[in-house]
């Protein structure tokens, strides 16, 4: 008998939709019941002849909900209410509600998207918009409009926006919503202090809350190392408190525990991720501690990885955290952020589809029959970019032709339910013999946790082997079903055999095979050439070779989670398509010249280089000019762009040179390897740009020189602030009464004294004669009675003489 519950009102409406349109939207706040009451109630409606299937975002809650679920009807799981996830599934010939995990139900679409015997699909939690959640759903509606008129569709969440996904569904989908069990909840602001861990933090809300409240503690951390960290600290604190951790990796059993009330009736403390945020009802909870974080998986297209960053909660998981405390009744919820930053949170987690690796869709989509995602309906279609990346990456690995269209090594990778590159690996381990152990090492990939910690696959796969907990004896069945099932597949791999599943590994992920650099084995380059870091610590750091099958970060540098070594002698043999011989030429900055060697490479890891004594011509030339348009302004006499500049000649602007590079600039750098020139050569070259006419114009719009009166010769200055500018020792001007200009702008005179040193600056050198020279006079005379100082220096002749030579010149 079903308990009475908020959900159970609008349950008459729900069957409405579903017999009428056949498909809706149920939004339903948690508590209400429809995780477990809605099922149960459309086994009996005339439509529903076949079997239920209904999905949940993680296999905990999958499990939880049909245990839930056969409770209420008083049998065990596997009876009427059974569940599948990949880890463990409890279901028979008499299940008429199975609760699966999102990824299972897409699977099954893709291999019969018929779907014989099921009579409803509903998607549970849609909010969290998962990809396969969109996924499968975008495929059900595919199905029901093209092959199941007949199939029911049904979209439940508690916070999702009903209407748009109604939209989606159909113009005839109905929105039923729901009320939910209201208890008060009474929400408490601790406040942010940067200068904390996270897990002190959490630790002391945590003790706070035991001490000041009633009832179990649910509290909510971004991931398994924070977990444990806290869990270590509050064991201390309160050695006698049952303290349940709640995620991924826990076992089953221990699952169950974390979820139920204490058997010996004590409060207790559970430490969970996400995990906990919806779908499961944690007994006897009315306390949250939430640290305000959450653990997304985000895709980098230009590393083709995928990290973990931790990222502020969004007000959606943050509404659904608190609620877990208001379940069963009144209750607390202790949040780590101020309340006035509350609104700055974004509203909802962005959705999976955006920012994961769409890889699997693509090849899923292919198998389906359409290599066109924007053909099916979607909340938020694929992003193009993501697309194309996922598209070129699976063109790559052969699972999809030039075409798009899936290949036979594509059909034989998506029949295995993982990532296209790990189904690559337990196939290239399948057609070597070792398929067994290829597939434990990709789920050592994907399960994590299983074999220990530590980021040597190897060491972690031969842990496992010696482990008989329930959830490393099942993950040992998953994988000898998946080497079955490739061992069937693995002729359409070609290529090297794999003498160990480290190597198989490798031929399905040749971008990540990774050469230590330095003796320290912190450093690692990948073939794909992509930099790497590594703890010195690990084990693997005394490798020379490795495959990289997990690391975390952005950009260069990320740190490497999960390798497993390769010897050194493998490599040739192994990939004897992908090793290339190559010139390479580039510029030696600390050489100033180019370097061209042929080498010898898997990608970007050079295995051997020589000098290679003739290298393209045409290509010195390139880098050549390349590398002397970079440094214009320094290989050209000092100035002379700028007197180009100043003049107005076209032809000599920088852009200009550039443009006409091949014309000046190649000729005059064939045959060379650097750029080891007189600066007058590359001005020379540049001038024969203009002809006969244009230099003389240039030459008389800008000279180089201004020749005094004394007929001594300075070098104009165009480069400078105040240019044109000369400096001129003033006696040399002696007897000029005008003043200098080049064109129609006065040239600036820097006078010196006959040491050199600065005296004025002027460009009216009349006035200057007439104005300031009397004190200018006065102090040089003094500093250099040898010199003439005349009152008049405009009537005088130009000398660069001392007073006495001046005058023995003149008798």
């Amino acid at each position: 008998m079903l308990p009475d519950l908020p959900i159970t009102a609008v349950l008459p409406e729900i069957r409405t939709a579903l017999g009428g349109a056949g498909a809706g939207v149920l939004i339903a706040p948690p508590g209400a019941g429809k995780t477990t009451a809605v099922a149960p109630d459309l086994l009996g409606q005339p439509w529903c002849t076949g079997q239920i299937i209904l999905t949940s975002p993680r296999r905990v809650a999958a499990r939880a909900a049909a245990e839930r679920m056969a409770e209420m009807l008083g049998e065990a799981p596997g009876g009427i209410v059974g569940y599948m996830t990949r880890l463990d599934s409890k279901v028979s010939a008499k299940t008429r509600i199975l609760v699966v995990t999102e990824a299972i139900l897409v699977n099954r679409l893709i291999d019969d998207p018929e779907l014989p015997g099921v009579s409803a699909v509903l998607f549970d939690e849609a909010h969290e918009r998962t990809l396969d959640s969109d996924l499968g759903l975008a495929l059900a509606l595919e199905t029901r409009g093209v092959l199941r008129e007949d199939l029911r569709v049904l979209v439940m969440s508690a916070t999702i926006d009903g209407a748009r996904f109604a939209r989606l569904l159909g113009d005839d989908a109905q929105v039923v919503t729901s009320d939910g069990r209201s208890f008060p909840l009474e929400i408490k602001w601790l406040g942010s202090d940067a200068s904390l861990p996270i897990e002190d933090r959490v630790g002391t809300a945590v003790l706070t809350a035991w001490r000041d409240e009633a009832g179990d503690i649910l509290a909510f951390l971004p991931g398994v190392r924070e977990i444990e960290r806290v869990r270590e600290r509050l064991a201390v604190r309160l050695p006698e408190v049952p303290i349940h951790a709640l995620h991924g990796q826990v076992e089953p059993a221990a699952q169950r525990a974390a979820i139920r009330r204490d058997s010996e009736g004590r409060r207790r403390i559970v430490l969970a991720t996400a995990i906990a945020e919806t779908s499961l009802t944690l007994d006897g909870v009315s306390v949250v501690v939430d640290s305000g974080l959450a653990r997304l998986a985000e895709f980098d297209r230009a590393a083709s990885t995928t990290h973990l960053v931790t990222r502020r909660a969004s007000q959606a998981s943050a509404a659904q955290r608190a609620g877990r405390a208001a379940r069963q009744g009144p209750g607390v919820a202790y949040r780590l952020w101020e309340e006035a930053g509350h609104a700055g949170r974004p509203e909802f987690a962005p959705p999976e589809i955006v920012q994961a690796d769409l890889a699997p869709l693509l090849l899923r989509l292919a198998k389906w029959g359409t290599n066109d995602p924007a053909s099916l309906p979607w909340l938020d279609p694929p992003p193009e970019a993501s697309v194309a990346a996922a598209r070129g990456a699976l063109k790559g690995l052969g699972a999809l032709d030039a075409g798009g269209r899936i290949t036979p090594l594509g059909e034989a990778i998506a029949s295995l339910p993982m990532a296209p590159d790990q189904a690559a690996s337990v196939l290239h381990g399948a057609r070597s013999g070792c398929g067994e152990e290829a597939a434990r090492l990709v789920l050592l990939l994907q399960e994590r946790g299983l074999g220990g910690r530590g980021e040597d696959l190897l060491q972690r796969l031969a842990r496992w082997r010696g482990d008989r907990a329930p959830r490393a004896v099942a993950a040992q069945r998953i994988a000898q079903g998946w080497a079955r099932q490739a061992g069937k597949l693995a002729a359409a791999i070609t290529g090297s055999p794999a003498a160990e599943p480290a190597e198989a590994l490798a031929l399905a992920r040749p971008d990540f095979v990774a050469r230590r650099r330095g003796a320290s084995g912190e450093y690692w380059l990948s073939a794909g050439g992509r930099g790497y870091v590594l703890d010195p610590a690990s084990s693997l750091a005394r490798a020379e070779w490795i495959v990289i099958g997990d690391a975390q970060g952005q950009a260069k540098g990320a740190r490497i989670t999960a390798a497993a070594e390769i010897a050194s002698d493998r490599i040739a043999a192994l990939f004897t398509t992908e090793l290339e011989e190559r010139v390479t030429t580039r510029w030696n900055n600390d050489k100033d010249r180019i370097e061209a060697r042929r080498e010898r490479r898997l990608g970007a890891i050079v295995l051997a280089s020589v000098p290679e004594p003739s290298p393209d011509p045409a290509l010195l030339v390139d880098i050549l000019v390349e590398k002397a348009l970079e440094k214009l302004g320094e290989i050209m006499p000092e100035g002379f762009l700028a007197r180009g500049s100043f003049a107005g000649v076209d032809a000599l602007t920088p852009e200009a040179l550039r443009a006409r590079a091949t014309e000046w600039l190649a000729p005059l750098l064939a045959g060379r390897r650097d750029l080891d020139l007189p600066p007058h050569r590359f001005a020379q070259s540049a001038l024969d740009l203009l002809d006969w006419d244009q230099r003389k114009a240039f030459d008389r719009a800008a000279p180089t020189h201004f020749t005094s009166p004394a007929e001594t010769r300075h070098p104009i200055d165009y480069a400078c602030d105040d240019a044109p500018s000369v400096e001129v020792r003033v006696q040399a001007l002696f007897g000029l009464d005008m003043q200098p200009m080049i064109g129609a702008t006065p040239l600036l005179l820097k006078l010196t004294s006959p040491a050199g040193r600065p005296i004025q600056s002027t460009r009216d050198l009349p006035g200057f004669w007439r104005g300031s020279w009397a004190d200018v006079a006065k102090e040089m005379k003094g500093r250099y009675p040898r010199h003439r100082w005349p009152d008049a220096p405009w009537l005088e002749k130009p000398s660069m003489k001392t007073k006495n030579a001046f005058n023995r010149g003149q008798t």
